[in-house]
């Protein structure tokens, strides 16, 4: 079984309070997009934390400097899981799976961008990494790339970190990304492109708890 992501990337403040309001019961895990929490600030996490005690919340920080001192406020705001670019320096990677760890929360090591995804993998996992993220970004996205090839690789490692992956997944793709060792599958547009968000988010919940 996989758990499921909502990315919610949306700049509006209430306009992401509302998608979350709408999409929080059929999701384990509810996602501050970078976009979303450079706008808004720990104001949102904290908004969120408070109305939907049940989730997890992702922030997606993408530190890559600072780990420990940059994700420490929003471990305390009530994060369950910070992200740090995997291209970071490794002392930066350190802080914060040193944070996470100090507030028994979890530390996500995002792909996103790394040359060498299997040495980095493997250096983070070490470390102590709980989560690799597995991501093609949108900009790669629309380059035509997607995350499959990354997920294999990274799977077939079985580094014991738990393996995020990210990057146009969608109802017809959730079984796929789930059998090929996704822990957490993150979905984006797919959920809040849709016409009914909620009923979306169901659809993707129900493939990823399927196993």
């Amino acid at each position: 079984m996989a758990m499921t992501q909502m990315a919610l990337d949306s700049l509006d403040f209430d306009a992401t309070v509302a998608l979350a309001t709408a999409v929080a019961p059929h999701v384990d895990i509810l996602e501050i997009g970078t976009p979303c929490i450079k706008h808004n600030g720990v104001k949102l996490l904290e908004t969120l934390r408070a109305k939907f005690p049940k989730n997890k919340i992702l922030v997606d920080l993408k530190t890559m400097d600072a780990g420990f001192y940059e994700a420490e406020p929003f471990y305390k705001a009530g994060a369950d899981i910070c992200t740090v670019l995997g291209c970071a320096d490794i002392g930066t990677i350190k802080g914060m799976v040193d944070v996470a760890n100090k507030y028994g929360k979890e530390a996500q090591v995002d792909l996103i961008s790394v040359v060498d995804k299997k040495a980095r993998a493997l250096e983070v996992a070490k470390l102590g990494a709980h989560i690799i993220g597995v991501h093609t970004g949108l900009d790669q996205q629309a380059a035509g790339q997607t995350p499959f090839a990354d997920l294999a690789m990274i799977a077939g490692l079985k580094t014991g970190a738990k393996i995020s992956v990210a990057g146009g997944v969608k109802a017809a793709t959730a079984a796929q990304v789930r059998d090929a060792g996704a822990n957490i599958i993150v979905a984006g547009a797919a959920i809040y492109g849709a016409a009914d968000p909620a009923a979306a988010a169901a659809e993707i919940t129900k493939i990823a708890h399927a196993k």
